[in-house]
């Protein structure tokens, strides 16, 4: 569980990303190879604790191979022709 303010934040913004190229087409793969690219930077600008990226990493990785978080779901019914 991450707890450090700047480190939520940063899942929060990797969480959202992963979810905005879901629809945009972009599967696992390529989310991952963003992923890759954002710790990466994070780990050269020394923003946060490495411990802290480390986490970070586990949390948005289980995020991200979880499908049930890029599953639309339907805000309307759908109407029954029966």
């Amino acid at each position: 569980m991450l707890q450090d303010t700047s480190t939520i934040r940063h899942y929060q913004k990797l969480t959202d990303a992963f979810v905005e190229l879901w629809n945009r087409g972009y599967r696992t793969d390529d989310i991952r190879i963003y992923l890759d690219g954002y710790l990466a930077a994070l780990r050269h600008s020394n923003t946060i604790e490495p411990f802290l990226i480390h986490r970070l990493e586990e949390e948005v990785t289980r995020y991200l191979y979880d499908i049930s978080n890029f599953i639309m779901v339907q805000t309307e019914p759908e109407p029954d022709y029966h």
